[in-house]
């Protein structure tokens, strides 16, 4: 017992002299490390005149992914948007890159690309992938756009890309007081769920003149309209002229909007509380209310069929939810759409239905591929394990899955045999 008094004691002034100590040269030095990205900033004009065809890069941050006849567009978050050709799928070519800074959205209607460039909506001519073209740009229509970090941008110029440093400071202050670091300058949105746009899921569509999006998608095109969802709207655009677009409505949805998805004459929308259904088919415009689905709180991306509604609720972001699952629900009477199935999954994030095949990337579970003739019995045909997936899309016997190593192809055109066409993949800067 007096041993450890003894060492108390010494402990205890110990801390006395060094606090003495400081309080007589009154201020301490301290050394720290730490990373930031610096904004390299671009007049409007020059980053309008880069978007076109650039040489091809590599795939480095993949988002969304849009399917138009034999070509690929692929999202690079908040840089641009790769062109593949996937004429053979076993050995797509990489061909191209469209610089865009802010982009994270794409949709196709004819030759034409829509696609966000920050809080702007641009239009691009594709019909020569290999030499696109900007046609239009509707500023400011995007509000929901901010910056994050306390870091405020020059509004005079556009932020085309970020520069990463790392850096030592040794800074003198008070003894007892605070320092001050400079906070990591990043972009943010608050619609900043990846998003692209798609037409139903089907052998046929590759026949029509709209691509096929995934269903993280925030831009998707029915009709001769093109519809985006921010953090609390819909945005509708008249796309009868598609070189031409033009802004024709908006509606308020509420908070935490996530997708969109388009089925028949009804949008889909997801949302961090619940799904909503939207009608266009008396106006297209101003989209009516048809139907909702509510649930706890998570990040919901949905895809439906004639019958039903399949939403996927993960756990995890922003979303702040402790739910990792599938919820099916019954589109018989929109207005009181029902749940009829739940089933305990990962991490799911995006999935693609094909006939009875449904596709689910459920995070770092992989993709899983079910029977769903019967959705009060799916049946696990196939899990691919080994990737962290993201989106998929399953379209005429092909499955192409984004992954955070690569974008990925698989055949499923006989189920019993399903395989490994191809892989583009993801190098870390």
């Amino acid at each position: 017992m007096k041993k450890l008094l003894t060492a108390l004691l010494g402990v205890c002034c110990f801390f006395s002299i060094s606090f003495m100590q400081g309080c007589g040269k009154d201020k301490v030095k301290r050394t720290y490390t730490y990373t930031f990205y610096k904004p390299v900033y671009k007049t409007t004009a020059e980053v309008r005149a880069n978007i076109k065809s650039n040489a091809p890069k590599q795939v480095e941050n993949p988002g969304k992914i849009y399917l138009k006849d034999q070509y690929i567009f692929l999202n690079e978050i908040d840089k641009g948007i790769h062109i593949i050709n996937n004429a053979d799928p076993s050995h797509p070519q990489n061909i191209a890159f469209i610089d865009i800074p802010g982009n994270m959205d794409i949709a196709v209607k004819d030759n034409i690309l829509y696609a966000d460039l920050y809080t702007d909506l641009v239009a691009i001519d594709i019909s020569n992938p290999q030499q696109v073209a900007l046609k239009k740009v509707i500023e400011d229509i995007f509000p929901n756009r901010y910056w994050g970090g306390g870091f405020y941008a020059d509004s005079t110029k556009v932020v085309a890309s970020w520069e990463k440093r790392d850096t030592t400071i040794v800074q003198e202050m008070q003894l007892g007081s605070w320092g001050n670091r400079d906070s990591q300058a990043f972009f943010m949105a608050t619609d900043a769920s990846r998003g692209a746009g798609g037409f139903a899921l089907s052998a046929n569509v590759s026949k029509s003149p709209y691509g096929v999006g995934g269903s993280m998608a925030r831009f998707t095109i029915a009709e001769d309209r093109l519809y985006t969802v921010g953090y609390s709207n819909l945005d509708v655009f008249n796309i009868t002229n598609a070189v031409n677009p033009m802004h024709t409505g908006r509606k308020n949805l509420g908070w935490n909007i996530e997708t969109i998805y388009p089925f028949m004459d009804k949008l889909f929308i997801g949302s961090q509380t619940g799904m909503f259904i939207y009608s266009i088919s008396s106006n297209p415009d101003n989209p009516d209310p048809a139907g909702q689905f509510n649930h706890i709180r998570s990040c919901d991306p949905v895809i439906a069929d004639n019958k039903y509604a399949y939403v996927t609720l993960r756990s995890g972001t922003t979303c702040q939810g402790f739910t990792n699952q599938l919820d099916i629900v019954q589109l018989n009477h929109l207005f009181n759409a029902s749940l009829v199935k739940v089933y305990n999954l990962t991490n799911p994030h995006g999935l693609s239905k094909d006939g009875n095949l449904l596709f689910i990337c459920d995070g770092q579970a992989g993709l899983k591929i079910y029977e769903a003739s019967d959705v009060l019995n799916l049946k696990l045909i196939k899990q691919i394990n080994n990737l962290e997936t993201y989106d998929v899309i399953a379209l005429g016997g092909i499955a192409l899955v984004v992954a955070k190593d690569g974008l990925y192809q698989y055949d499923y055109s006989s189920v019993s045999d399903i395989r490994f066409l191809s892989k583009i993949t993801v190098s870390k800067p």
